[in-house]
C-alpha cells in the first residue's frame, strides 16, 4: 500500500479529521481558482449595499455593494499566503538554530539558547510597532515579522530532538569515520528531527493565521487594496450592528481554518508516532 492510499484509507476512519481535511482542501481549491470565478471583488454596486446574504450573493454584499463571498475568498488567499510563507520562514530559521544548537552543544548552545530566551522574553506586539515605525505595513513586513519573531518555539524542539539523536549510534559512526558536522546534520540529524518538525509546521501556519488576523484587525497589518480575513473584521465593524454577517463570517472562516489545520498537525502526529494502523 502506497503512502498516500494509507493516508487516506486511516484519515477515513475519523470524520473530524476527515472534514477539517476536507475543508482545507476546498478553502485551497477556491483561493487558488478566485481569479477564473465570474465575480469581481472590487466591483461596487451602490443599489445593494449592506444586502443580507442571498442566491444571488451568497455571503451578501458589504458597505459600497461588493460581493462578500469573493471578498472573503480573496481575504482566504492572503491569510494562507501569510501563514505558509511565515510558516516556511519560522521553519528554516528554527531549524538551523536548533539543530545547530544541539549538535554543538557547549557554548554555542548557550549563545543561541540565550539569544532565544532574549527574543521570547519580549512582546509580539511590541516588535510590530516598533517594526511598522520602520518598515511599510503590507504582506512583505507581516511575513517578515511573523516567521522572523515565532521561530523560538521550533528552535527550542528541534533542539531537544537533536540532543536525542546525537547519540544515536549511526551518528556516532559518522563522527568516528570522520564525516564532517555539516555532513553528519544533513544525512543523520535531520532525518531523525523531519517528523517532529511536519507536526510542528501545521501548529505554525494555524498561528500564523491567527497573529495576522489579529494585526491586520488592529491595523498594522494588510492594508488596502488587498484585504485579508483580518482586515475584513476591522472594516466590519462599523456595520456590526446592521451587518452582523460581515463580521461573523470571516471569524468563522479564522476560527474554522485554525481548528482544522490544529486537527491535521494531530493526525499527522499520530501517523508519525505510529499510532495509526498501515
Amino acid at each position: 500500500m502506497s503512502a498516500i492510499q494509507s493516508f487516506f484509507k486511516s484519515i477515513l476512519r475519523h470524520p473530524l479529521y476527515l472534514l477539517s481535511f476536507l475543508f482545507l482542501a476546498i478553502l485551497v481549491v477556491l483561493s487558488l481558482i478566485a481569479p477564473l470565478l465570474p465575480l469581481d471583488p472590487t466591483l461596487t454596486n451602490v443599489s445593494q449595499m449592506s444586502q443580507p446574504p442571498s442566491w444571488q450573493h451568497l455571503f451578501g454584499t458589504d458597505e459600497v455593494g461588493r460581493d462578500y463571498f469573493i471578498r472573503v475568498v480573496y481575504g482566504g488567499r492572503v491569510s494562507l499566503l501569510v501563514g505558509v510563507l511565515a510558516m516556511l520562514t519560522a521553519t528554516c530559521i528554527g531549524t538551523i538554530i536548533g539543530l545547530v544548537a544541539g549538535y554543538f552543544g557547549g557554548w554555542v548552545d548557550n549563545v543561541l539558547m540565550r539569544f532565544v530566551d532574549v527574543l521570547s522574553a519580549i512582546p509580539w506586539l511590541v516588535l510590530v510597532i516598533v517594526l511598522s515605525v520602520f518598515l511599510k505595513p503590507g504582506l512583505t513586513t507581516i511575513v517578515i515579522v511573523i516567521g522572523g519573531f515565532s521561530w523560538m518555539s521550533i528552535a527550542r524542539l528541534i533542539r531537544g530532538e537533536t540532543l536525542s539523536a546525537r547519540e544515536r549510534d549511526y551518528v556516532a559512526y559518522g563522527k568516528f569515520i570522520g564525516q564532517k558536522p555539516a555532513t553528519i546534520i544533513v544525512k543523520h540529524v535531520f532525518p531523525a528531527v523531519l517528523p517532529t518538525l511536519i507536526v510542528a509546521a501545521t501548529t505554525s501556519i494555524s498561528s500564523a493565521i491567527m497573529t495576522e488576523s489579529a494585526l491586520s484587525f488592529l491595523g498594522m497589518g494588510i492594508q488596502q487594496p488587498m484585504s485579508s480575513w483580518g482586515s475584513l473584521l476591522q472594516n466590519a465593524q462599523a456595520t456590526l450592528q446592521s451587518a452582523p454577517y460581515m463580521a461573523i463570517l470571516p471569524g468563522l472562516f479564522v476560527v474554522l481554518t485554525v481548528y482544522s489545520f490544529n486537527n491535521l498537525g494531530d493526525f499527522v502526529k499520530s501517523r508519525l508516532q505510529g499510532g495509526e494502523e498501515q
